[in-house]
């Protein structure tokens, strides 16, 4: 089996022990990531046995976990942990953290249900003091996961073959816990205007008195105390974000019991009807799609400097952006986004069922009306969209960053798209929505979003920006460094000196034309990485070989002259 470089270093009993959530930062930090007990059961009672060990945050279908093998839907995961707090940790108030679970849980603390969720994107934030012991505590994590098309479940599949890759099953974030003071800061909604030249800073405390410090190259820039938890704070001549120049604020809160460390940056996003634009100005968003996925970890990787590594070798090459494909990450790797300069594209996770004919064969060949007629999509299935796509832009708000959502992809569960295009917008005016990525449009959308496979690239003009959301594809097998010897891509090379020219000329013939020719306003290279039989990767699935070399970052500074020049 192949693994990453990152599980030299791996430290099975404290595993991603860094920070969380690098937005709001505290000094009472506990991670409870390491080895927990666990047990696979028919039976849904809690109180069993618990034979086995699991390293969490690993599903349990990783080679990470210990475990490295699947299980049946009818069966439930247990997970079992033990923990005593000290008392010069604790405070006010205890709040338990599981940054992501797979799919539907309950959990309990010292027997006693204290939560039911069926989100298996998004974290879950509970207040446990109440249920806490004085001496030892058990959390018990009850899951069960058969994915259910009622939920997100993005790429994941208990048969994976091409697009579709292996499950992943139960715990696969961080879980730690914090101990804050009853007038504790439990969110900061931050929202710059550099066409104002400030930026707001909505406070969800009990507090009603915040002194709030703010940082430029370490420099203090801002000190004032605030009787108000709605604050707009004026940057004289403030530094503006992008990929080129990654201009970060730091600042600090104070309450009287409380304090946290946060950043944001000064940044605008939108659109007319052209072009995209990145603080009032053109910008070409040239990017790969990145699914997030890793042969030892699947989706959680050994280290965070996996997401470190992708981010710099892609930015290295000459890309701006990531499409993060139908799958939510920790927030740790949207900080490095922010702090090294990659554009975000985010993906709503999709429920729903996919039908290979009317969503790929059909479109593929340019039937694409009526499509939606023949789709099932239940009240369930609608409810559970909505929610979590909510849940999705209210959790990534102050992410730099993201600069565009998009909501439906190739039509996979696609129902009234005009309606979440409104809901998004509502909620988050300051990203561009791509309401349809693929091929069935509806009408509301900020961009024409296309997917162009198996031939030419040909673009008519558009009345709003044009982004190719995914092309190319092109595959080459790296010996040694493949998941299975069963692999496929778009347009198969059998060297690696043909596969690179391949990639060079599909943009040089191909997508810098249409940038001068068509007004093209981005472009999403098919992909990152390999991901298990999927070889079209820049990256092998390892990240041990990249298969582009310094002739193809020639090719991409031709990409930006054509547009800068357009």
């Amino acid at each position: 089996m192949i693994t990453t470089k990152y599980i030299d270093s791996f430290d099975k009993n404290n595993p991603l022990s860094e920070y969380p959530r690098p937005q709001l930062v505290r000094n009472s930090y506990l991670s409870l990531n390491g080895s927990w007990n666990f047990k696979v059961s028919k039976q849904k009672d809690i109180y069993v046995s618990f034979d086995e060990r699991i390293v969490v945050p690993y599903c349990m279908e990783s080679l990470l976990s210990g475990l490295n093998r699947k299980h049946d839907e009818s069966e439930y995961l247990f997970y079992q942990k033990t923990f005593t707090l000290d008392k010069d940790f604790l405070k006010d108030r205890v709040i338990l953290h599981f940054d992501a679970i797979d799919q539907i849980c309950k959990i309990y603390l010292n027997k006693k249900e204290i939560c039911f969720n069926e989100f298996g994107y998004l974290p879950i934030i509970l207040d446990i003091t109440d249920y806490l012991n004085e001496d030892e505590n058990e959390i018990i994590v009850r899951v069960k996961d058969e994915i259910n098309l009622d939920y997100p479940y993005g790429k994941q599949s208990n048969k994976p073959n091409g697009i579709w890759y292996t499950n992943v099953s139960g715990i696969w974030q961080s879980v730690w816990l914090e101990a804050v003071s009853n007038d504790y800061i439990k969110n900061i909604k931050i929202t710059p205007d550099i066409d104002n030249n400030k930026v707001n800073l909505q406070i969800d405390s009990l507090s009603d008195r915040f002194e709030i410090v703010i940082y430029d190259d370490g420099k203090e820039i801002y000190h004032e105390t605030k009787n108000e938890k709605n604050i707009d704070i004026y940057l004289e001549n403030p530094k503006y974000w992008s990929p080129e120049d990654p201009h970060l604020y730091y600042f600090d809160i104070k309450t009287k019991n409380d304090f946290v460390k946060s950043y944001f940056a000064m940044r605008k996003f939108s659109t007319n009807d052209k072009y995209f634009l990145l603080n009032n100005k053109p910008y070409f968003l040239n990017g790969l799609l990145d699914q997030g996925f890793f042969p030892d970890g699947i989706y959680t990787p050994a280290s965070y400097e996996a997401y470190e590594n992708d981010i710099l070798t892609m930015k290295s090459l000459g890309f701006n952006c990531l499409r993060k494909h139908i799958k939510i990450e920790p927030l740790r790797f949207y900080y490095f986004c922010d702090l090294y300069g990659m554009l975000v594209l985010q993906d709503i996770v999709n429920n729903g069922n996919y039908n290979f004919v009317l969503d790929t064969v059909l479109p593929n060949i340019g039937v694409t009306k009526k499509i939606l007629k023949f789709k099932n999509i239940t009240d369930k299935q609608k409810e559970m969209f909505e929610r979590a796509e909510r849940k999705t832009i209210d959790y990534l708000y102050n992410v730099v960053s993201l600069c565009y959502y998009t909501i439906f992809n190739e039509a996979w569960g696609q129902h009234n798209a005009d309606y979440y295009y409104q809901i998004a917008k509502e909620m988050d005016p300051t990203r561009v929505i791509d309401a349809t990525s693929g091929w069935i449009k509806e009408n509301d959308s900020d961009v024409e979003s296309l997917h162009i496979y198996f031939k030419k690239i040909k673009i008519k003009k558009a009345n709003r920006p044009i982004i190719i959301s995914e092309f190319g594809g092109y595959s080459y097998a790296c010996l040694d460094h493949l998941y299975t010897d069963k692999n496929w891509g778009y347009r198969a090379y059998k060297t690696l000196k043909r596969f690179q020219n391949g990639v060079n000329d599909l943009y040089l013939k191909q997508i810098i034309p249409a940038i001068k020719n068509n007004n093209l306003a981005g472009c999403i290279y098919t992909q990152v990485s390999d991901v298990e039989t999927e070889i079209n990767g820049l990256f092998s699935y390892d990240r041990k070989v990249l298969k582009v070399d310094d002739s193809f970052k020639e090719v991409l500074k031709q990409l930006k002259e054509a547009f800068n020049n357009d």
